[in-house]
């Protein structure tokens, strides 16, 4: 498989970034790896890394929490969706969060997340999401 160029972890919970890191690096699903502690800082992220010949830095996929401080993951979501078009279309969301309630799947379905999937971030996950959502396959 060829790497993703980049992953944003977006998630308040310091051990569940490093997890995330750990299994990310183990499974070699990308060449870099950035986090943000809640939406304004994954904003904050997209908006410096993501810019005309920041290509290799904007991140292919976005794993972020439902609940967080200083900006949720919903209100990340509104933010995200004034992004340009072709920023948008160049990246995946998906939710990873232990809020499994029914409206929050609903909401994030309609906010332009491609999955939603409860923690924690499984093999199995990653599995699914390269293979549903990037045309990728885990290395054999």
């Amino acid at each position: 498989m060829q790497k993703l160029s980049c992953v944003l972890l977006v998630d308040d919970d310091q051990t569940t970034n490093y997890l995330n890191q750990l299994l990310l690096n183990r499974l070699g699903v990308a060449e870099k790896i950035l986090v943000a502690h809640n939406g304004r800082e994954a904003i904050d992220v997209l908006s410096t890394h993501c810019q005309a010949g920041a290509g290799s830095d904007c991140p292919t996929l976005i794993l972020l929490d439902v609940n967080m401080p200083v900006m949720n993951g919903f209100e990340f979501l509104e933010a995200y969706a004034h992004l340009p078009a072709v920023q948008r279309q160049a990246m995946v969301v998906v939710m990873l969060t232990t809020s499994l309630h029914p409206q929050d799947i609903e909401r994030a379905r309609q906010l332009e997340v491609a999955d939603f999937l409860a923690k924690p971030l499984t093999v199995k996950h990653m599995t699914e999401v390269l293979s549903n959502h990037l045309q990728r396959e885990l290395p054999g």
